[in-house]
């Protein structure tokens, strides 16, 4: 489960069992956690969720932003993760 970024109170990571599914990000936060579709960072912060087990919405807007603002980055180190 390696940590790709870290800001605020937030960790973004992938579990390493998952490289068979579309690029995507899971983010946590004390007791929260939440999986994002890295190709959908560019549309509505609602089409990117692919999970969410308690963040509030305004929350996800935030986290969707701050992920979008650095996709080309977490998508490099998904392809470097998982080879593919």
């Amino acid at each position: 489960m390696p940590t790709i970024l870290r800001w605020g109170p937030y960790r973004a990571f992938f579990y390493s069992n998952e490289g068979n599914e579309p690029p995507h990000i899971h983010v946590r936060s004390a007791d929260f956690e939440a999986k994002f579709w890295l190709h959908d960072l560019s549309v509505a912060a609602n089409a990117s969720v692919a999970a969410n087990a308690g963040f509030p919405a305004h929350e996800i807007v935030a986290i969707v932003r701050h992920l979008r603002s650095h996709r080309d980055f977490l998508e490099s180190k998904w392809h470097e993760h998982f080879g593919n």
